[in-house]
């Protein structure tokens, strides 16, 4: 995961440099400002690339997919208008052999996760699912967390998303005050220049 922490032409070295090693995928090579250096990528190695972390809003995908620029959508289902706007994106991309690959790191919640695995169950271009393994805690105040058995992560036969919150559970463990509020931490280059997440 590249985190678009690199300048674009640097992007283009760094996808033809590692294509001996056929990675699964390449991900956030370039930011959403950065998207016609995908077209140099695909000109120029076959590196499988995957793209969207940043992405909030569905009609960014569609010139990437469109062209067939990346391998791999990383929606943030809550980013793109929810489940119905992620399914029918996730329709488009089968017309043209992209796979899906939800985002899906630690801070997304176990609603969230259950979310992600069950348009992974609905879609037949499904990809691979990132995930995060909660702590028991977190499992006690979601109960019906999706669970990961033998590397797959398996849904339970509960209604719905198959998950609930223990809200009295829940508020014995407030977010921490000194937390970033779940986002990340001021990254910085030598110069002082602020890098994007």
């Amino acid at each position: 995961d590249v985190h678009e922490r690199i300048p674009p032409i640097q992007g283009v070295w760094l996808a033809k440099a590692v294509e001996p090693y056929r990675l699964f995928f390449l991900e956030d090579l370039f930011a959403p400002e950065d998207n016609d250096y995908f077209r140099m990528v695909r000109a120029q190695c076959s590196t499988p690339i995957a793209m969207g972390e940043l992405f909030v809003n569905q009609a960014e995908y569609v010139p990437l997919i469109r062209e067939r620029l990346i391998d791999f959508i990383r929606v943030h289902i809550s980013d793109i208008g929810g489940l119905s706007m992620a399914r029918k994106l996730a329709a488009f991309c089968e017309f043209m052999g992209v796979r899906t690959a939800w985002h899906g790191p630690g801070d997304v919640s176990p609603v969230g996760h259950a979310a992600n695995m069950h348009l992974d169950l609905a879609v037949p271009n499904f990809g691979i699912q990132e995930l995060a393994l909660f702590p028991e805690r977190t499992r006690e105040v979601f109960p019906g967390c999706p669970e990961v058995h033998d590397g797959c992560l398996w849904a339970n036969d509960k209604p719905g998303l198959g998950i609930d919150i223990n809200e009295e559970l829940a508020a014995k463990y407030p977010f921490p005050e000194h937390e970033y509020n779940g986002a990340w931490a001021e990254i910085r280059r030598l110069d002082g220049t602020v890098v994007k997440p």
